[in-house]
């Protein structure tokens, strides 16, 4: 059914909502689930390992962590995220985890239905967002309790499946079904609207003078005029797909819209001659379905693949495991300190550690020539595909070298697609003229709301503001969750005290 016709909330398209989150993937997931009253709590015999952080968990150990300072409990902690929140709850979800410890999280949870925030989150697929499309053949490179999503621990849901869990690292696909059971079972899918595509996301002024009509004004007229308009609520219009493939096109309003997109949408391309040939791949999914097609079947040419990440790195292995051989091109040194692999222990993860062995032990050389299963090429870049499937590589020193080859697949990282938003989102960044990426143009935000630094009542969180991975990224929902209940307490006692105006 379209979207309009889904809830009471929208019958009245006057109606705004508080919350829109755009993006239906772990980080909306969590994010729901907060704003649904849903509040952490510690626990009552719980102790946190860190002794400091606990004393100020003890202080306040009456109130939820939304209703905390978050700036005085992050305080002094150290983790792998950037954003302090983020380190803070994977702390108290995972105490020690990088010490490779197991222990449980602190916080219990309870259901505070009085906290209830409405908001819908919109998402193109099924919710877990681009778990669904993930190449099925890898195992994540987290634990599964690392997956998990408060309140349903993803070991419990697992043996619920009659599943033998061999090892702690699981499949995508057992991921993104545990995310949509997830949603199912804490109640939240009242808030979530599936098939649905979002073209713009604006900003509605009013005008001081007007009778209190949220309008759109030009960008030259607010120049020209600013002090005479009042920034108000967000536009949000889009289209949705409904069972016979047509298009319902929707128009929302909200007072605050998050941006939980994460950043898989689009492809990084090397922007060279001949890289839209059909035998050029740019995502997992395409290779690892040439294969099971057989299309590279009892191939002599290697296959090309350019990264140095973990994509890549499965790509490799893929094509490994189907006795495919490998060129394998990147433009780093192999002592990199920054490379992926030298992050990962290698008890835990084998099978990447072996693809980094194989980076610094067979590298291209002049008198070896290719290997027959897998050859690097460090500190190389691709210069040109040519339509005879050859490649021309060139080294740091300018050396040229033309390969024949059965495929290439280019996994050099992705960009979100922030289209609907002015200027591509472009704005948003610590860089305004790049496009947003997750390790080098974040959306910068407040450390402690995740608001856009740029953009009042916008936030961001996961990959966008740098969160790769989903253990950090519920650090964004909290924040965003305590930004939001905060400014709801201090318009509520507003009202109150009989004020009348813009709270």
């Amino acid at each position: 059914m379209p979207l309009v016709e889904e809830t009471s909330l929208l019958e009245d398209s006057s109606v705004t909502l508080p919350v829109v989150v755009i993006g239906n993937g772990p980080s909306g997931i969590c994010l729901s689930y907060m704003l649904s009253g849903y509040r952490p709590y510690l626990s009552s015999e719980a102790i946190h390992p860190n002794t400091i952080l606990h004393s100020k968990l003890e202080e306040a150990r009456h109130l939820s962590i939304v209703d905390q300072d978050l700036e005085y409990l992050s305080e002094g902690l150290e983790g792998r995220s950037s954003n302090p929140v983020a380190v803070l709850f994977d702390t108290l979800l995972h105490p020690d985890a990088d010490f490779g410890y197991d222990y449980p999280s602190v916080l219990h949870w309870k259901l505070e239905q009085h906290h209830y925030i409405p908001h819908l989150v919109l998402g193109k697929g099924p919710p877990g967002g681009a778990w669904h499309n993930m190449e099925g053949s890898m195992l994540t490179i987290s634990f599964g309790n690392w997956m998990e999503l408060p309140g349903l621990k993803f070991k419990d849901w697992v043996s619920s499946k009659r599943r033998n869990l061999k090892g702690d690292r699981v499949m995508p696909e057992e991921i993104a079904r545990y995310y949509k059971h997830y949603v199912k079972v804490m109640g939240l899918q009242k808030n979530f609207r599936e098939n649905t595509y979002i073209t713009s996301v604006s900003r509605l002024y009013r005008d001081q003078d007007d009778d209190g009509q949220d309008r759109n004004i030009s960008t030259q007229h607010l120049q020209i005029e600013k002090s005479k308009f009042i920034k108000r609520n967000w536009e949000i219009r889009g289209y949705q797909r409904i069972a016979d493939g047509s298009h319902v096109p929707f128009c929302l309003f909200a007072e605050n819209v998050a941006l939980a997109t994460g950043t898989l949408d689009s492809p990084a391309h090397l922007e060279i001659e001949g890289e839209d040939f059909p035998f050029v791949f740019h995502s997992m999914p395409e290779f690892g379905a040439a294969i099971t097609k057989g299309k590279l079947r009892g191939k002599v040419d290697p296959v090309l693949i350019v990264g140095s990440g973990l994509t890549a790195a499965d790509a490799v292995l893929c094509a490994y495991n189907n006795n495919i051989p490998v060129i394998h091109v990147f433009r780093r040194r192999v002592t990199d300190p920054s490379l992926i692999f030298k992050q990962l222990p290698k008890k835990l993860y084998p099978e990447y550690h072996k693809v980094y062995h194989m980076m610094c032990t067979q590298s291209y050389s002049v008198e070896s020539n290719l290997l027959s299963d897998y050859t690097s090429f460090p500190e190389h870049h691709v210069l040109s595909f040519k339509a005879d499937m050859k490649c021309i590589l060139q080294s740091l020193s300018g050396l040229k070298k033309i390969f024949k080859l059965s495929a290439a697949v280019v996994l050099i990282g992705s960009h979100p697609n922030l289209s609907f938003l002015k200027e591509q989102g472009c704005y948003l960044g610590h860089n305004s003229s790049q496009p947003i990426t997750c390790k080098s143009n974040p959306v910068e935000i407040d450390a402690y709301t995740y608001e856009c630094v740029k953009e009042a009542n916008l936030f961001a969180l996961g990959p966008l503001v740098g969160d790769n991975f989903v253990r950090f990224l519920k650090g964004g929902a909290l924040g965003v969750t305590r930004c939001l209940a905060t400014r709801q307490k201090k318009k509520h006692l507003f009202v109150e005290r009989g004020g009348d105006g813009i709270a």
